[in-house]
């Protein structure tokens, strides 16, 4: 007979906290056998949403078209196309869309008993593969025994149908159709995507990270695997001035304040200010706005302040950005230093050894005597930048969603998930990479690097290493050897002042150029310790150019690369509108998406976001949840009653009263 040690003991002891009798223990695990053999819940994964956040909302709406197909197949003999598209339209905007059919229904009340006949029939099917207990914890607790009486009492024979039929009679005739309207379509949303991973990049270019942000914060099962935008923002929370230059200049650049201003408060009248003294008779036209295709039009005069306060900020983080190269040779990162190649009197600057003519000249903040010095006003501007930045309650919200939720890497479901790369050298083998005293490679360089982003975070990190940790977001941005970057330079001053594209080209590392390759994939996948049959990495970063035919599954169907560029500014890049990877008990699938319109549009017309579904691969048996990491969870926990049923029948535990 096996002999129960302490350590064990304090385990069963724990455990019986919850499960005082015998009785409960095997209840349990009659029921965690019961889950092992549901099918596994649907995962969505995206990557590089860049604020645009009216798409990605509507596609958690409509969990990458998969409910569309939902109600396709249940009524697609019984509803006509457009009733179909209305239906939809009303799950995913219930609110929105009640409010306009009001204004067009004549017989609102036959609308509301057939609608609520559907819905109840799209809720049991998207619901199917979950426990009641799951299902009951989603409910809205106002509606929650309704719903689970219309959800498991099907209409057949008399009784029952008088019993069905009269529910949803007495709902209607108290007033409650459209608060439990919206509630049912809530639930739809909420169990039609199990698990959301999000590969990184959710800031800059669109208009809304932060609005994006706000609706995770309220979301259920998700993660994050940061990129190097969410680290340039992380680095400007953290007090970084280079990071916090660079992201204002990317607002700017893309003439988008909102996150900034609205979103975080950010005060910009002091760099607006100071940019017209500056610049008040210079026309700026190089740092002239980029507009996103559909954007609002500038008035001239914004356009102009926009220009000068982009020029403004953007020799400031030159400077700033010297400076920190300059404090830390480690990087490797002198060649960004560019200022003091300028040749003020000729307009040219060096760059790898070659003169260029400048498409700007005017740069009365820059002293050819020594270039990288900050003026005295400059110095109070950035002061003010650091402090508006430093006092943003709700930037300190979204940070410590990105702390809670987030990390470099992810392993689910034999899937490795991270931003950009895993820095390799020429002939396929991981790449050593100096980080402060330590040289690492592969997993250990990511948890490493992971640990000092965090630490920037930490106030009992000793301030020398957080000071560091600070910096060091800079290099996470756009250092060569960063995994959440990996190229050789962030060309921005040659994009900027340079018209020869020879100089701008970024030269990507040698991930990028050897991720076709499934032994490179393999070898990676081992080295984080990643099995299965059906292994894969995934990842974002690059735009996949699907437009002029490149392939985002690549590696004999190892790699899937799901940047298929969501931020309008990449749609004439990528010729779609992104893509989103959903992995469901049968299978991958490829969801492309095209430009999604608005909400609005949406609701009144029952528009949605057309998209074009590719299968990535097909598993021969659907996948239970058995088969899954909540899987190996469940079975350890298994293991552990069956532990303490066997305790209490031998006495090792007496039972709980």
């Amino acid at each position: 007979m096996k002999t129960m040690n302490q350590s064990d003991r304090r385990v069963l002891e724990l455990l019986s906290q919850n499960f005082g009798t015998a009785s409960a223990a095997a209840t349990e695990i009659i029921n965690l056998e019961a889950i092992l053999n549901l099918p596994k819940g649907t995962e969505h994964f995206v990557a590089d949403i860049h604020g645009e956040h009216e798409a990605f909302s509507h596609i958690l709406k409509n969990a990458s078209g998969n409910i569309r197909r939902k109600v396709r197949e249940l009524f697609a003999i019984s509803m006509r196309e457009e009733e179909i598209r209305q239906l939809c339209s009303l799950i995913y905007y219930p609110g929105r869309k009640l409010d306009h059919v009001k204004t067009t229904e004549p017989n609102l009340r036959d609308f509301y008993s057939v609608t609520l006949h559907r819905l109840v029939k799209v809720l049991q099917e998207v619901s199917s593969k979950y426990t009641r207990s799951k299902v009951r914890k989603a409910l809205p607790k106002e509606f929650a025994y309704i719903i689970e009486e219309l959800l498991h009492e099907a209409p057949s024979g008399e009784d029952k149908q008088m019993y069905y039929t009269r529910i949803v009679e007495t709902i209607i005739t108290t007033g409650q159709a459209d608060s439990f309207i919206k509630a049912i379509c809530r639930v739809i949303q909420t169990l039609s995507i199990d698990q959301l991973h999000i590969l990184g990049d959710i800031y800059d270019r669109g208009p809304g990270a932060h609005l994006i942000l706000d609706l995770l914060q309220n979301y259920r099962d998700y993660d994050i695997q940061w990129g190097n935008h969410d680290a340039l923002w992380m680095g400007a929370a953290a007090g970084c001035e280079a990071c916090i230059a660079n992201a204002i200049r990317i607002c700017l650049r893309y003439s988008n304040m909102e996150t900034l201003e609205d979103g975080y408060g950010i005060n910009l009248v002091p760099l607006a200010t100071f940019a017209m003294e500056v610049y008040g008779d210079d026309p700026c036209e190089v740092f002239s706005p980029k507009l996103s295709p559909g954007s609002d039009p500038l008035t001239l005069k914004s356009r102009r302040l926009t220009a000068k306060m982009h020029k403004a900020i953007t020799v400031i983080q030159f400077k700033l950005e010297a400076d920190l190269i300059r404090r830390h040779p480690e990087w490797n990162m002198d060649d960004r230093r560019l200022l003091h190649h300028i040749d003020f009197n000729n307009g040219t600057v060096e760059v790898d050894g070659e003169s260029y003519k400048l498409l700007d000249k005017h740069f009365p903040t820059i002293d050819p005597t020594d270039p990288y010095a900050l003026t005295v006003e400059e110095r109070e501007l950035v002061n003010k930048l650091v402090h508006s930045f430093n006092v943003s309650d709700k930037l300190k919200q979204h940070m410590h969603v990105f702390l809670s939720h987030g990390g470099i890497y992810n392993i689910c479901n034999s899937n490795l998930l991270f931003h950009a790369s895993v820095p390799l050298n020429a002939d396929g083998t991981l790449k050593e990479v100096a980080v402060m005293d330590e040289i690492l490679s592969g997993k250990p360089l990511l948890k490493r690097v992971e640990a000092l982003m965090r630490s920037a975070f930490d106030p009992d990190t000793p301030a020398e290493q957080r000071a560091y940790a600070r910096d060091y977001y800079f290099y996470i941005w756009c250092g060569p050897d960063s995994p959440l970057f990996d190229k050789a330079k962030m060309a921005t001053f040659e994009r900027y002042l340079l018209k020869d594209k020879k100089p701008q080209h970024e030269e990507k590392g040698y991930y990028y150029k050897l991720r076709e390759e499934e032994k490179v994939c393999d070898m990676i996948l081992d080295s984080f310790g990643v099995g299965g049959q059906h292994r894969h990495i995934i990842n974002g970063h690059v735009p996949v150019k699907a437009g002029k035919g490149e392939n985002p599954i690549k590696a004999n169907g190892k790699m899937m690369v799901i940047d298929g560029g969501f931020s309008k500014a990449y749609h004439n890049t990528t010729g779609i509108a992104g893509y989103t990877l959903v992995y469901h008990s049968r299978g991958f699938e490829l969801v492309q998406h095209e430009p999604f319109t608005s909400a609005e549009e949406a609701v009144k017309n029952g528009s949605d976001i057309l998209d074009t579904t590719q299968i990535v691969e097909l598993n021969h048996q659907r996948v239970r949840v058995r088969d899954t990491d909540k899987g190996a969870e469940l079975l350890s926990q298994i293991r552990e009653l069956k532990e303490l049923l066997r305790a209490y029948r031998h006495g090792d535990l007496k039972e709980r009263k």
